[in-house]
């Protein structure tokens, strides 16, 4: 026994104390954003919650993945003022292209990447048109400003801003890029030798290898359920006719008695509208009262004062106003402006046709009969204004003493009273029987003649 306590401790002073196992590093987190489709609205809350979320659990990047035509100028401005500001890595990944607003979203991030066969550029802004047109030239006023936000952006993140402004502006001319009276867009080979992209990769794995995080985690963000409803409330065509049932709905309930179906699906309405532009920073308390004001001022118009003047003109106004500056943003001229009140204001009109061929033609649908009362108070239910005298000879028979064509004499029980036929012409001496008393009016009938 002895010998063996002798060993193990030989044994423990060799082998000496158990090192600790070194503690595994751990993998670098990568946000992974995608920048696909039409830039809108609703695309700015997400991008912006995703960074701050990247930023609170230390991410080393965020990549935007890119792949856009373009969109929504004031939407790009909003997403470009997010990252700008981020406090963590950005990376706009070209896959394969970032056009208009998708270049200015490009071109804040803190690392441009470009895949192969990509394109940058042609972000003049344009104005759509009547349906079925296309778009339009914006004014040089705001040609002027997207030109500047461009360049403003290129120069924070130190890429050349004469190409950033050729992008936008047809006037700018670089020798041996590009001429006066064309866009630039640049492919993948030309951003990288004119020092506007960084480098090139072909996929995201690529791209984390050359930034140093190869082996990161990568973490797909992916809209909420509320954001994926906010950029659909936002839609252009869904907050159209969000406008135009809001004001049906007011219309209807404003012409009707009492609070109904109409009034809460108005109001529930125009809710989903505001609540949605509110959300992506459209909308203040400025354009909220300026519709408050609207209504109030048509409910006056039309249980106050008779006609329709002043009242009834500010309330449109005020109306037009609310609702047209809280479908522009960032950058909006007059020319903007006055299209967006021209958009609320074919709301209007669709609201007040609808609201007319609403309230004519209810009635008579199978759902509108239900709604309304069409019960009769008659005379023999004791609900006639006649005098107790006159309904009296309700159900009475007599003949006619003289022709009724259709007002005439008629003898009832030896008296002689005045009375009306019920349209049909009615001879002397034919015998009649009273039907109804309607006020003052006593309805006769001519009754068949006994052989």
């Amino acid at each position: 026994m002895r010998i063996r306590a002798i060993v193990l401790l030989a044994f423990a002073a060799t082998v000496g104390p158990t090192a600790a196992a070194p503690a595994a590093e751990p993998r670098p987190l990568v946000y992974r954003v995608p920048i696909e489709g039409m830039i809108d609205l609703g695309l700015a809350p997400f991008v912006e919650r995703v960074l701050d979320e990247a930023t609170g659990v230390g991410a080393a990047a965020v990549i935007l993945e890119i792949n856009t035509f373009g969109g929504r100028v004031d939407a790009a401005v909003l997403i470009r003022d997010a990252l700008l500001r981020a406090r963590v890595r950005t990376v706009a990944f070209v896959n394969k292209r970032a056009i208009s607003a998708g270049a200015l979203i490009s071109l804040a991030a803190t690392t441009i990447v470009m895949a192969e066969g990509g394109t940058i550029g042609a972000a003049t802004p344009v104005e759509m048109g009547q349906p079925g047109s296309p778009a339009q030239p914006v004014a040089e006023k705001t040609v002027s400003y997207v030109r500047k936000e461009f360049r403003a952006t290129a120069e924070s993140r130190g890429r050349p801003p004469l190409l950033a402004e050729a992008m936008v502006d047809a006037d700018v001319e670089i020798p041996g890029l590009i001429g006066k009276g064309k866009l630039l867009t640049l492919t993948t080979e030309e951003a990288l030798k004119h020092k506007l992209a960084d480098f090139r990769a072909d996929s995201v794995e690529a791209v984390l290898e050359r930034l140093g995080l190869a082996g990161a985690e990568i973490r797909r963000a992916t809209p909420t359920w509320a954001e994926a409803v906010l950029r659909f409330l936002t839609h252009p065509v869904v907050s159209s006719l969000l406008m135009t049932i809001g004001i049906l709905g007011i219309i209807v309930e404003l012409r009707t008695p009492g609070f109904g179906v109409p009034g809460v699906v108005g109001f529930a309405s125009l809710a989903l509208f505001f609540w949605g532009h509110w959300l992506v920073r459209l909308v203040g308390w400025e354009e909220l009262l300026l519709v408050g004001a609207g209504v109030i001022l048509l409910a006056i118009e039309i249980f106050v004062t008779p006609g329709f003047g002043l009242t009834g003109v500010l309330g449109i106004a005020a109306l037009l106003g609310g609702l047209g500056l809280s479908l522009v943003g960032a950058g909006a001229t007059w020319a903007v402006i006055l299209g967006a009140i021209g958009r609320v204001a074919v709301s209007l009109l669709l609201a007040i046709g609808a609201s007319l061929a609403l309230l004519r033609f209810l009635p008579r649908l199978p759902v509108g009969r239900r709604l309304v009362l069409e019960t009769e108070l008659t005379a023999r239910e004791g609900f006639a204004s006649a005098p107790e005298t006159d309904r009296a000879w309700l159900g009475k028979r007599g003949t006619a003493a003289s022709a009724l064509r259709p007002a005439g004499i008629a003898d009832i029980e030896g008296e002689r009273v005045d009375v009306v036929s019920d349209g049909e012409f009615i001879g002397a001496g034919d015998p009649i029987t009273v039907v109804r008393v309607d006020g003052n009016r006593i309805v006769v009938r001519r009754l068949p003649r006994k052989d």
